[in-house]
């Protein structure tokens, strides 16, 4: 009897609400590319393209800093100590952060990023007092370290242009400025350096070896300055060359160290003194900046991570775990939880990589010659295993550590009529016969689709709607094993469907057909294909995003199927790059404008996220890939990869206990939400006071997990005591309770 009310009771009280909700944002980036570094208590600060790291050398410990623990930028440019021991670090929008090491404090300061100017980039910041010189792309910025107000900022130095780009500021007295334009230096006696006036120029009229001057210091009382083109010293008005052997060596960058001058050119580590070149390091490659001297080694800022020189001249490079690169191109999730990417094309490739257990692993061609080349630029995951897509070299297939490569030598699989040889895959699918479907992107043959049966089998065949069109670059198959794919080629753009109808070698029984603006797409150029939880095809373009709701007409007895076909308003005029699905069938769109999260059906736009309101690194959204165990969605750009914890987990397939936590729920909490785990697809969750009052119902996203936030269905804490949770599927026959202590403060 009491089951009975209790269900009685779920049928009136149940409403339908949806929420997203964000549990965590990580974000995974390269740290490698080490833009400048600095040394302070023994510890090594690094601001890299990736993000800020520490290294200890005590216990070879890192510490990282991304958009996702509260940096402006995914990209830094440079790093400096003010007085107080915080780290002021630059970035390419002009922002300006302030890190507390002790408290992990982030303060931003604006004023540049707000500027009018275009161009805002932080390339130089040095602390001089309680001062902070920041170099910028249009002038030099003075400000006062302790309350981050700024004193002045010069725009125009002399005769040269207003807003002219200075890469770097040093003061001894009077101020040194390097600009892309030559030299500025503060005239004596002048005080009011707004005046342009106020400086004198230099280029290389003047004597210096290029107009391009990276930087400006002192070594032995004598002013000097890098470039592309050696080393210039002023001797009086005029600057003459610094030593004749620098001469029209590229300088990348110096520091004097005691009575010797650190000399970093393109290739090599120059120790400089008396005039003359006492050591020379070579081997230093991809370098940017002098770290630092501790005891007999040299530290470098490096591409390949920072550097250590050691006195017999080995090097050894330290970074964080990370991956090869910042370019997420392609992602997708198997089974175990691990991540896959696939890196680029056309030379820009990287091999791909993989997340596990939050552990990177790189592969490139050089450890893994199966692999052939680095331009892997799509993959895709299927049952167990794992498709890379490459551009040239066909496709790699792992599986259970197992590579295989898939090219013209060893398949039917032919390149480009150009050349045989070059085999570019446009994509991969799996249908429920486990025949893997490869799409060839310009087959020599126009044999452009392709059937790899369990038993090794292959069948090719042509698009018979447009036999000679190429740049074929996507593929998907539906429940009904319907192949669908598009094509970007100008005479023929739009979206083909083919179906073998179970028979490879009959091909009178097949049903294809084609798909365009006239047939309803909002346009011809195609760009994604997703087939969500309830088998509806939805389709990315560059102006926004179609669904077909009756893919199933494909098998009907014409050759004109009636197709539903709908338009989603939320994203109309988006540019798609990628779409994926969660656990409870919404929907991922990454677009050119940042990541759009829509409600199952499309009818409701649920939240947006670009770079401006999220660590997300920039607003192209590159790829998307869910875990639906962890409930991990996984947002790719070219600048880094973003993960956020959701609640959308794969729900249980059937009740067993619920996992109910924290216990007790104190309220109000700081956010904390009761967390009910180990639902069923669809549950919802009704609140009863032990007495079986009602207090809520909530329906959940329909995953794993539902919450409650402690209170009742009018908005208002509920008191302190015990409450029931009851759990319950979609038909309200099959539930589970669970009991929670609340305490209201």
């Amino acid at each position: 009897m009491k089951k009975i009310s209790v269900l009685l009771l779920i049928i009136c009280l149940t409403q339908i609400s949806y929420a997203q909700l964000i549990m965590g944002i990580k974000s995974y980036t390269d740290k490698k590319k080490v833009r400048e570094a600095l040394i302070t208590g023994g510890i090594f600060w690094s601001a890299t393209e990736g993000g800020l790291f520490s290294f200890n050398p005590a216990d070879s410990s890192y510490v990282t800093y991304t958009k996702a623990d509260g940096l402006s930028d995914a990209s830094l440019t440079t790093i400096a100590l003010d007085n107080n021991n915080k780290l002021w670090v630059g970035t390419p929008s002009g922002i300006i952060n302030v890190i507390n090491p002790v408290t992990k404090s982030i303060k931003r300061i604006l004023d540049i990023y707000n500027a009018s100017q275009t161009q805002k980039q932080i390339n130089s910041l040095v602390t001089k007092g309680d001062t902070i010189l920041a170099s910028t792309d249009f002038g030099l910025s003075l400000i006062n370290r302790a309350d981050y107000s700024f004193i002045d900022t010069y725009f125009k130095f002399g005769n040269f242009a207003s807003n002219t780009r200075v890469n770097g500021a040093f003061f001894d007295g009077r101020f040194y400025v390097a600009t892309e334009a030559g030299i500025a230096i503060q005239k004596q006696g002048a005080t009011n350096l707004i005046a342009p006036e106020s400086w004198e120029n230099y280029t290389t009229a003047s004597g210096l070896a290029s107009n391009n001057i990276y930087k400006v210091g002192k070594y032995e009382n004598s002013i000097i300055a890098s470039s592309s083109r050696g080393i210039s010293k002023l001797t009086g008005n005029n600057w003459t060359s610094f030593l004749s052997l620098l001469d029209n060596i590229n300088i990348k960058d110096f520091m004097v160290s005691g009575d010797s001058l650190l000399v970093l050119t393109s290739y090599s580590l120059l120790i400089i003194r008396n005039e003359s070149i006492i050591r020379e390091i070579l081997g230093v490659e991809q370098v940017n900046k002098i770290t630092g001297v501790t005891g007999n080694n040299i530290f470098i800022s490096t591409n390949q991570g920072l550097c250590e020189v050691s006195s017999i001249s080995n090097k050894k490079y330290y970074f964080p775990n990370s991956p090869t690169t910042n370019s997420f191109l392609s992602l997708t999730s198997d089974r175990k939880g691990n991540l896959w990417v696939a890196t680029g094309k056309d030379l820009n490739g990287s091999g791909f990589y993989k997340l596990s257990n939050d552990v990177w692993e790189n592969y490139i061609a050089f450890n893994y010659p199966i692999m052939l080349n680095n331009d892997y630029y799509k993959v895709y995951g299927a049952d167990n295993e794992i498709f890379f897509c490459n551009w040239g070299r066909g496709f790699l297939r792992l599986s259970e550590n197992n590579m295989i490569n898939y090219y013209t030598t060893n398949t039917p699989l032919r390149g480009t009529l150009q050349d045989p040889t070059f085999l570019v895959i446009g994509g991969i699918a799996k249908d429920s016969r486990n025949n893997i479907w490869v799409l060839n992107y310009d087959a020599a043959d126009r044999k452009v689709l392709a059937a790899l049966t369990p038993d090794s089998t292959w069948y090719t065949y042509e698009n018979p709607i447009a036999p000679t069109i190429n740049q074929y670059l996507g593929i998907t198959t539906d429940q009904y094993d319907t192949k669908w794919f598009y094509s970007l080629d100008p005479n023929r753009m739009g979206l083909f469907y083919y179906n073998e109808n179970k028979t490879f070698t009959n091909l009178s029984d097949d049903k294809y057909g084609f798909l365009n603006s006239n047939s309803g797409l909002n346009s011809n150029s195609v760009s994604a294909l997703l087939v969500d939880k309830r088998g509806d095809l939805w389709i990315g373009t560059n102006l926004g995003v179609n669904v077909i709701s009756n893919v199933n007409a494909v098998l009907g007895s014409g050759q004109n199927p009636n197709f539903k076909i709908s338009s989603l308003y939320s994203l109309r005029q988006q540019s798609i790059n990628t779409i994926a699905v969660d656990a409870v069938n919404q929907k991922w769109v990454g677009t050119n404008q940042g990541l759009f999260i829509m409600n199952p059906d499309g009818t409701n736009l649920i939240a947006v996220y670009d770079s401006k309101n999220s660590p997300i690194p920039n607003d192209q959204i590159k790829s998307v890939t869910f875990d639906e165990t962890k409930g991990i969605a996984y947002v790719g750009t070219d600048g880094g990869l973003t993960a956020f914890l959701t609640a959308a987990k794969r729900p249980a397939d059937t009740f067993t206990e619920l996992e109910i936590s924290p216990s007790p729920l104190i309220i109000p909490g700081n956010g904390t939400n009761l967390k009910i785990s180990g639902l069923v697809k669809d549950a919802s969750i009704m609140i009863l006071t032990a007495a079986g009052r009602h207090v809520r119902t909530i329906t959940t996203l329909g995953g794993l997990e539902g919450f409650w936030d402690g209170r009742d269905e009018g908005g208002e804490y509920v008191n302190s005591g015990v409450y029931i949770i009851v759990a319950y599927n979609e038909k309200g026959n099959n539930l589970k309770t669970g009991k929670i202590a609340v305490i209201r403060k």
